[in-house]
């Protein structure tokens, strides 16, 4: 199996055969191995941390149910009598974000690692975008150009991923689906990290849609007490009807409030 692979030469093992199925890689390897930590609202507030070890095929699994048991909470909510379980992001997104690191990771450099906050998720992989491969092109359409070949043609031959680098796409539709931002995707520190956005409408998704700073704390007032009237504005903001008139409009243009049918006194403005 493993000549068919192209997992041997020479009738020896290549690197890619430990990382992919040693049973412990990290004896040759030693930052094979993924870190998860869990933060509070940023990197200063560790709260606790967790390490996996294992071959490629193992960590798939075992970062995946880490973070599903101990990490990432689990919402439930009945529809009638039935109990029903949410998680806080798409399973496929989170499945694919992981894919991608553990595929692509440069194998010599530092440990994958995933930070989880209270209203976010990121990864991040040693190991940067190939030559003329950009940001923007991994939100539409492109070839395939993986780091590790052997390691993606035994992944994609095994069903796990496709190679025709639609990996980051399907992690954006998957959160458009879910109703969630879009994802964030950057070089950082010799590294690729991709982060996932647990709400829409939060000070710091707020701040990325060109609305002023009344106006992204009146969408988080509105986000608090379920609604907001134009007299309101003017009393919080300290502005004239003209002003919150016209702010409260481009907020509904916008899409990111909704205006009640009700017309006169009697109108507010909601998410």
């Amino acid at each position: 199996m493993f000549e068919k692979l192209r997992l041997t030469e020479n009738g020896q093992l290549k690197r890619s055969a430990l990382i992919l199925f040693g049973i412990d890689p990290g004896k040759f390897y030693p930052n094979t191995f993924v870190k998860i930590g869990r933060f509070g609202n940023d990197d200063a507030d560790l709260k606790f941390q967790e390490t996996e070890e294992g071959n490629l095929i193992v960590l798939l699994q075992s970062v995946l149910n880490q973070l599903n048991y101990k990490f990432l909470t689990r919402p439930i909510e009945f529809e009638g009598m039935h109990r029903i379980e949410k998680g806080e992001y798409p399973v496929a997104a989170i499945r694919e974000m992981l894919l991608n690191a553990l595929v692509h990771r440069n194998y010599m450099g530092a440990p994958i690692q995933i930070r989880v906050y209270d209203d976010k998720i990121s990864i991040w992989n040693e190991g940067s975008l190939p030559d003329g491969l950009t940001l923007d092109a991994l939100k539409r359409s492109h070839s395939s150009r993986p780091r590790n070949p052997i390691i993606a043609d035994v992944c994609f031959k095994g069903g796990y991923i496709d190679a025709w680098g639609r990996g980051t796409i399907k992690i954006i539709d998957t959160c458009k689906l879910a109703g969630l931002p879009e994802p964030e995707m950057k070089e950082l520190d010799g590294g690729f990290s991709i982060t996932l956005f647990k709400d829409n409408v939060s000070a710091e998704q707020l701040a990325k849609l060109g609305i002023n700073e009344r106006q992204v704390k009146a969408v988080l007032f509105v986000k608090e007490n379920g609604r907001i009237t134009n007299k309101q504005y003017q009393e919080i903001f300290g502005v004239a009807r003209m002003t919150a008139t016209r702010d409260l409009t481009e907020l509904v243009g916008k899409g990111i409030l909704k205006s009640s049918d009700a017309k006169g006194a009697g109108s507010y403005y909601g998410l």
